[in-house]
């Protein structure tokens, strides 16, 4: 990895944005909590503060040292970046009783500065913020303004330390994108060439340095994540990475078969183990999600562990985990409310004493996709939905039991070869069919049912950060209701959920 730029979270939700837009230019970058981050190096071409919950006015208000940064490499501060770097050289702060929320119209001051090369004036500009600031330092000068905020960027004199009071990471501000990309490249000197064949190249090259003659055990769970991560280690290390797929009585309709031969076709080192009575047993009388996940994950270790110490000579345990995995296990305060365990964030139990490899773990979902697609896994593979690491234990709401795992696997089947069959599959980031815990009367023929209900849900995202429902045709969802409450006995009751993430999550538990 020949250049990078960190981004030090200081607890905004719009941090793993910044971190998307500059991907997408092909740029790499690390997200960092601001208060634990890499000493830069020569391949630390810039650095980005964030915005923040918090107000620079608050007693408990994030703080960072930059004497180590601003200066002496390119910083961007973005909002609450922005005000820190105001208030931490000299400047002033003010805290309204009101936040500015919204669009803004901002009028740039010094159209030659590298920062708004190209960037229309006036341009439509996204902001959230309940400060502002009133005296910029003494030797920064001001760029932009809006008509309600007077520094709505600036810069300091003699130095590519740079601020913006708005937020160039939101599609709301239309040349955000552009901001960011001049920051990166025409102040930052970044070339943009962090490609799918690069990164491929380079962590290849990194496997086999770091693992050498080793060899290596994965877990595979029949997802886009661990398979990449296989094939990439494959790659890099041959007959030396043992993969391990369980089944753990929680996966869709004929998968583990269907999986099984993928796996074969692809010429990995693998075996299939059918755990799912253990599995089962361990989520009886079980009806907390949260529960749920770590009964789960109690068992899977235990399995995965009993498989593991019959490879002899492995000291290495390799994972799918991605980025959002990382950033949502990670808070800016070194703590953070718990949304739901991630069971590619943990480990192996003591007495099986393993080192982590994590080929995937600062990559979002769509690269993983795009890594995918270059390593030449099939298209069909790659551009399956993501399933939950605790499969249908967390679609199946309340106790889990046989019969509703069979009810689910149904309605599930029929939702997903529906959407395939009308073209719409891959227009959707995630579906699947939730039976809710909740009975309901019905009338079939002319008697009367009491039966379960399935809500289908389908969403629109593009790395599971944030998510929005998918608006499906009517005729659509009435043919695939119709379909489960004819053919899945059971059910006689279909809804569609159409919330959005947040305030909802993508799985119901």
């Amino acid at each position: 990895m020949n250049e990078k730029i960190l981004i030090l979270d200081f607890g905004s939700q719009l941090t793993q944005l910044i971190g998307r837009r500059l991907r997408e230019l092909n740029i790499y970058c690390e997200i960092h909590p601001y208060h634990h981050f890499p000493k830069p190096d020569d391949t630390v071409k810039g650095v980005i503060l964030s915005g923040s919950p918090y107000s620079v006015m608050d007693k408990d208000a994030p703080e960072i040292d930059l004497s180590g940064i601003k200066g002496k490499i390119p910083l961007l501060g973005i909002c609450f970046g922005a005000q820190h770097l105001a208030t931490g050289y000299g400047g002033a702060v003010h805290s309204s009783l009101s936040r500015e929320y919204g669009r803004a119209m901002l009028e740039i001051l010094e159209p030659d500065s590298p920062l708004f090369r190209e960037v229309p004036s006036p341009s439509a500009v996204w902001m959230s913020h309940g400060d502002s600031i009133d005296i910029l330092p003494e030797n920064a000068v001001n760029l932009a303004s809006t008509p309600d905020v007077k520094y709505a960027a600036f810069r300091f004199s003699g130095e590519d330390t740079y601020a913006v009071q708005f937020h160039p990471e939101v599609y709301h501000t239309v040349h955000g994108a552009l901001i960011l990309e001049n920051f990166a490249k025409n102040i930052c000197g970044c070339t943009g060439d962090w490609t799918p064949s690069c990164f491929i190249e380079n962590t290849i090259e990194s496997l086999r340095t770091t693992i050498g003659s080793e060899h290596v055990i994965l877990a595979l769970s029949g997802g886009v994540d661990s398979t990449v991560a296989a094939v990439l280690l494959h790659k890099a290390i041959g007959k030396q990475l043992h993969c391990i797929f369980v089944d753990n009585g929680l996966l869709r309709l004929n998968e583990f078969p269907s999986v099984m031969k993928s796996y074969e076709e692809m010429g990995l080192n693998f075996s299939g183990v059918d755990a799912s009575e253990k599995f089962l047993s361990a989520l009886a009388g079980i009806t907390d999600p949260e529960a749920k996940r770590k009964a789960i994950g109690k068992v899977f270790i235990e399995v995965f562990a009993g498989e593991a110490v019959k490879i002899n000579n492995a000291t290495w345990l390799a994972q799918g985990t991605i980025y959002p995995d990382v950033i949502e296990s990670v808070s800016a305060h070194g703590h953070s409310s718990v949304i739901k365990s991630h069971h590619n964030v943990g480990g192996l139990p003591e007495h099986v004493p393993l080192k982590i490899v994590e080929p995937l773990r600062m990559l979002f979902k769509d690269e993983v996709r795009r890594i995918g697609l270059s390593l030449g896994i099939k298209e069909e593979f790659i551009k399956r939905h993501p399933f939950p690491g605790p499969g249908l234990a967390i679609r199946q709401l309340g106790e889990i039991t046989r019969e509703k795992l069979g009810i689910l696997r149904q309605a599930d089947d029929i939702f997903i070869k529906a959407l395939k069959k009308e073209n719409l599959y891959d227009s959707v980031w995630q579906a699947g069919a939730i039976l809710l815990p909740v009975k309901s009367v019905g009338v079939m023929g002319d008697e009367r049912t009491y039966e379960y209900t399935v809500a289908l849900r389908a969403v629109e995202s593009t790395d599971g950060m944030t998510a929005d429902w998918v608006d499906l045709p009517y005729g659509f969802l009435r043919k695939v209701s119709n379909d489960i409450i004819n053919k899945v006995q059971g059910v006689n009751r279909v809804v569609y959920d159409i919330s959005s993430k947040p305030p909802a999550t993508i799985e119901w538990e």
